[in-house]
This record gives structure tokens, C-alpha cells and sequence, in this order.
């Protein structure tokens, strides 16, 4: 089922980077569920966010995500715990930013993130400056929801270069960037 494809702990096999990480020691539900136990929420919750940033940034430079890599540049030390880290992370996707992680490669384990929103048509395509502002609002917001709800000014705009919104340049759908941000959206609150 499309559900459980994201649900990285399911299905895990040895290869490719994986060998220290196989079927054999591949905790229960019952084992994660204790192992949780011992680790505070606030551990485990910062290993979601982490991972989720670490698929957003491999899906925005459109690389293929292996779980090797999850294990050894993300969750580290709290593989007891991966699959729970893994679902939460899927979950966290799905609902902040409509975005499933897939399996594409069973063998090697390796993922991308497809698009769970519907397709827009006729005129959804329709797009003026107000909803392209209220789109990098979402985008701004989302970035300091994963840092925790605070995000230091220089932080966000190193994430808006990263996607080509240059604080310092006018930009042809939002203009002054640094205004919209810092007195626009603001003054919004």
C-alpha cells in the first residue's frame, strides 16, 4: 500500500552502505517502543526535525536519498529508534508539506519525495503576486517551524539563497525581498 512505502523501517535488507544495519538487527516494534522509553521527546522530536530537513535539502538538489545515508549523516547514534524517527519524519512531510518519501529502489533502499497535492487545472493555475507571497511566507514559516518555532534572521536568509531568493536583490514576483520579510510580513505578524 502507498502508505507504507514511506515507512523506511519496513522493509530494511543489508547493501550498499547498509551492512551495519541489517534485517538481524532490525529492532521490533516492542524493542523501538522501549528503546523510546529511554530517550526524552525532545531527543527524539530533534532527530524528526533534522531528518526532515536532511530530505528537503537532498530533494530540492533532486539527489536520490539513501537510507545509508539517513543512518550516518542524521540519526547517528539513535538507530534503535530509526523507524520511529523515519515515520515521524514521513508524517511530518505529509502534513506540512504534502510530500511522500518513496522507496525507489528496494535493493539499494534508496527514496525520493513526490508531491501528495493535487495537480492544479484550469484556473488553479492562475497565480498573482499575493499568492506567490503568501507561498514563500509558508515556505519561510515552515523553515522556522522545523527550526524549533525560532530561527535567527541570518539562518533564514541562507535558506532563501539556497532557494535563489537573494535578501539584497530585486526579485521579478516579490520585489524587494528583504521588505516583504521584514516589514510586510511582520507587520502581519
Amino acid at each position: 500500500p502507498p502508505q507504507q512505502r514511506y515507512l523506511l523501517g519496513l522493509s530494511p535488507q543489508g547493501g550498499d552502505g547498509d551492512e551495519d544495519f541489517n534485517q538481524s538487527q532490525m529492532p521490533t516494534h516492542s524493542q523501538v517502543q522501549r528503546n523510546l522509553e529511554r530517550r526524552s521527546q525532545d531527543q527524539v522530536n530533534q532527530k524528526v526535525s533534522e531528518l526532515v530537513q536532511f530530505l528537503l535539502v537532498k530533494d530540492q538538489k533532486k539527489i536520490p536519498i539513501k537510507r545509508a545515508d539517513m543512518l550516518k549523516k542524521v540519526i547517528r547514534e539513535y538507530k534503535d529508534v530509526y523507524s520511529e524517527i523515519v515515520n515521524r519524519a514521513g508524517k511530518t512531510l505529509q502534513q506540512v508539506f504534502g510530500l511522500q518519501l518513496v522507496e525507489i529502489d528496494t535493493k539499494h533502499h534508496i527514496y525520493i519525495l513526490t508531491s501528495d497535492l493535487p495537480r492544479a487545472e484550469g484556473e488553479n493555475l492562475h497565480r498573482d503576486n499575493q499568492t506567490a507571497k503568501l507561498g514563500l511566507l509558508l515556505i519561510i514559516l515552515s523553515f522556522i517551524f522545523m527550526k524549533g518555532n525560532t530561527a535567527k534572521d541570518g539562518a533564514v536568509w541562507e535558506f532563501l539563497r539556497r532557494l535563489r531568493v537573494q535578501p539584497g536583490e530585486r526579485h521579478e514576483v516579490f520585489g524587494d525581498v528583504k521588505k516583504l520579510v521584514t516589514e510586510e510580513f511582520v507587520r502581519q505578524k
